[in-house]
């Protein structure tokens, strides 16, 4: 559909936004869905543009955390491949289901993410406490618990995605033994494959407005440095904060749409 001025103006400072967002914590679908509805597009073209506009900012944020990302090789082959996995599902599953599907338990699983990401040093501190009483090494790559967490974080992502990153932070933080830059880092880098995958799948089955697409492609590829360059300086307890209050506004969104 044929935007105004203002409205693509919009739409290309909502991408900023959700790019800058995404980069520092997740959740940059708050930002552009709601003015994507408001320009009267459809919601699942909305949402379909929405995924396939991000996909650059994604690409852009990842860029920025590439020294986090040192030593990480092999967590990224392997959550990638589970993001991948995870991602399909959740595409297929948007086209598959009705909206009201996620409504009930997404508000839930995102306010168990907060409460992880809360307590995540204490949770830590206990694990590691309790492998030194049994002798035992945390795996390097979390091990089975995370990747079936990872697994279900990354089908609601391409399902829908707003707080995907809140998710995947908090699953992160508890599992892996790991600053929580670095952590930080594997999820720009897991946004990157789910958003690419579900994208290139809408590509060919779903409608899309491309102008839209367009302007939070740009928009979000900004934004995506910019969060870099914020998000990398921020302190763990910081980090932590911003990611909570993202959630939060985002469990809010969802109770009250």
């Amino acid at each position: 559909m044929a935007l105004s001025i203002w409205e693509a103006l919009a739409v290309l400072a909502a991408g900023v936004g959700a790019g800058t967002i995404n980069t520092i914590v997740g959740s940059g679908t708050l930002f552009t869905f709601p003015v994507l509805l408001a320009t009267g597009l459809p919601p699942i073209t909305a949402n379909v543009s929405n995924t396939l506009g991000l996909v650059p900012g994604n690409f852009s944020g990842a860029i920025g955390y590439r020294n986090e990302l040192r030593g990480q090789r092999r967590r990224v082959i392997r959550f990638g491949i589970v993001g991948l996995i995870g991602g399909l599902a959740g595409a297929i599953l948007l086209l598959a289901l009705p909206s009201k599907a996620f409504d009930a338990i997404v508000p839930a699983l995102i306010a168990l993410a907060l409460v992880l990401v809360v307590l995540q040093p204490r949770l830590a501190r206990a694990l590691a406490r309790r492998r030194e009483r049994n002798g035992t090494e945390a795996p390097s790559d979390g091990g089975p618990a995370l990747l079936a967490g990872l697994l279900v974080a990354s089908a609601y992502g391409g399902y829908f995605g707003a707080a995907q990153g809140v998710m995947y932070l908090s699953l992160m933080g508890v599992l892996l033994n790991d600053e929580l830059q670095r952590i930080n880092a594997l999820k720009n880098v897991i946004g990157v494959v789910v958003n690419s995958v579900a994208a290139l799948f809408f590509v060919f089955v779903a409608d899309v407005d491309w102008t839209a697409v367009v302007l939070i492609a740009v928009g979000s590829t900004v934004g995506g440095q910019i969060g870099a360059r914020i998000g990398r300086r921020l302190s763990p307890t910081v980090l932590r904060g911003v990611i909570v209050a993202v959630g939060i506004v985002a469990i809010v969104q969802m109770l009250l749409k």
